[in-house]
């Protein structure tokens, strides 16, 4: 039996991913996101490992938060571009149920997609979001994580 390849209409290359979904290799923007984001992280939790045991690490799409239509300027446990939120920092609470959570860094992935043109891009503002992040968890500055520190 002969395989027949299918070009797209415009006679420009193959139809479909280049490889299928269920094969090891095929990997998601969410999942190269993800895999991003914990290669960006893993130098801070090995320098501050002991202060971060109980920091949980989690991926949102989107910022899902309420803000104040009149804020100017976004509360400080909040990273952002402007008026739009890359990340925040979840201190731990008590949730509907009575059982106390984690503290928790949220990392807005559509934002900081919508901002990047490359995968070095991506880890260097991975980078800078959670160094800000951690630097607010642990209460010191970002500059003592990074001196070469600076704002968006």
């Amino acid at each position: 039996m002969h395989t027949r390849t299918f070009r797209n209409r415009h006679g420009r290359g193959l139809r479909g991913p280049l490889l299928p979904t269920g094969v090891p290799r095929h990997a998601s923007r969410r999942k190269i996101f993800d895999r991003a984001v914990l290669e960006a992280y893993s130098p801070l939790y090995g320098i501050y490992q002991k202060e971060l045991k109980n920091l949980d690490i989690a991926v949102d799409t989107i910022p899902r938060m309420r803000l104040s239509a009149d804020l100017a300027v976004l509360p400080d446990e909040i990273t952002a571009d402007g008026p739009v939120p890359l990340g925040r920092v979840i201190p731990p609470a008590i949730d509907t149920k009575g059982n106390p959570t984690r503290a928790r860094i949220v990392i807005f992935r559509m934002p900081i997609e919508q901002r990047i043109t490359s995968s070095v891009e991506r880890h260097e503002l991975l980078t800078h979001v959670l160094t800000s992040l951690v630097a607010n968890y642990l209460n010191i500055d970002p500059r003592d994580i990074d001196p070469g520190f600076q704002d968006l």
